[in-house]
């Protein structure tokens, strides 16, 4: 099956750049190139892309603009954002991810150096992108997600600790989570999202706005608290101590993600065996896999977002994979995890 992709970018450079990055992939298609918001909304109905790439600072109907006007017609078609990573460039990219942009990459790294890795990327977020079924292209139906399997009724009491893992589509997920934590959650809560270094600061503050819980990016030696999410710094691996302190560092400075799903999840579990809930939301590749089964081993319940709502299934599938998922969900019934209590009726 052909990936048809749109590309929509005021640069002639870029939209170059980003076809030839293509034509290298078998399997993909550069179908249309705009240089504009107008331009790409007039080629859509004729070029049906599978994915498209916009850019995020645009004359005349900019990104987030064009975005919006995208999920207006189009509801469920992917939409990945080229963003410049200052902080103005990280607030609209967030603006964007919350209009239901589902990922974003570098576009200032299209240049000699980086090319070959930014073009890996690019590539590896569109083929994710094709891993849940019925998720793609303008024709795809918009319909409430399926139930993901029976909720367990959690009785907090029993956990000292709750960590969870997402990657790309990740964001907006973690938004409607964070809105149904109650401000006085009995567990501290510690969450990594793969994001590029200078992201997590803005992204904790938007979550953190949203009321109720605080949310908050860490930094070395935060005691993790009851009614208080830390967010995991870009760039750094966060790990949870057996006195419940946050501790950053670069080690493992060869692990695809930094910071990783993994490694969270797992020293979460060396601190409170038994007594952790891991949570792994939608993302490609496997980082939390492991965690996920070291976590189920000791005795912890661990929980993964089903297709039904997964942007991308790659983590909870590798996760399920590796035997370390006792639940599939979907994103609304995760949300009302945390709303459970042992004394529910």
């Amino acid at each position: 099956m052909m990936t048809k992709i749109l590309v929509v970018d005021d640069s002639a450079f870029i939209r170059k750049a980003i076809a030839r990055i293509v034509a290298g992939r078998p399997g993909m298609q550069v179908v249309a190139a705009a240089q504009s918001g107008e331009e790409a909304l007039d080629s859509m109905a004729s070029n049906r892309p599978d994915v498209v790439t916009l850019d995020v600072d645009m004359p005349g109907m900019g990104g987030l603009a064009t975005l919006r006007e995208i999920q207006r017609r189009y509801p469920g078609l992917p939409v990945i954002m080229l963003s410049v990573y200052t902080q103005e460039g990280a607030d609209t990219t967030l603006d964007a991810i919350s209009a239901g942009a589902v990922d974003f990459i570098d576009k200032s790294r299209l240049n000699v150096m980086d090319f070959d890795h930014l073009s890996r990327e690019l590539l590896d977020k569109i083929d994710g992108l094709g891993q849940c079924p019925g998720k793609r292209g303008p024709a795809a139906e918009t319909r409430a997600p399926a139930p993901g399997g029976v909720i367990p009724r959690v009785d907090w009491s029993s956990y000292d600790l709750c960590v969870i893992g997402a990657s790309t589509g990740g964001p907006p997920a973690l938004q409607q989570i964070v809105s149904h934590v109650p401000k006085h959650f009995p567990v501290p809560i510690a969450v990594v999202q793969h994001m590029p270094v200078g992201f997590t600061r803005p992204f904790a503050e938007r979550l953190d706005a949203l009321g109720g819980v605080r949310v908050k990016e860490a930094a070395d030696h935060n005691t993790l608290q009851a009614g208080v999410v830390l967010l995991a710094r870009a760039g750094a691996h966060l790990r949870i101590d057996p006195d419940l302190t946050a501790h950053l560092s670069l080690d493992p400075m060869d692990a695809i993600h930094i910071p990783s799903v993994d490694v969270l999840m797992t020293s979460a579990n060396r601190s409170r065996p038994g007594r952790v809930v891991g949570i792994l939301l939608t993302g490609m590749g496997d980082d939390g896999a492991e965690g996920m089964w070291t976590i189920l081993r000791a005795g912890g319940l661990t929980v993964a977002e089903s297709e039904a709502s997964c942007v991308v299934c790659g983590m909870p599938r590798a996760a399920q994979k590796r035997g370390g998922v006792a639940h599939m969900l979907s994103l609304p019934e995760i949300c009302q995890l945390f709303r459970a209590r042992s004394d529910d009726p």
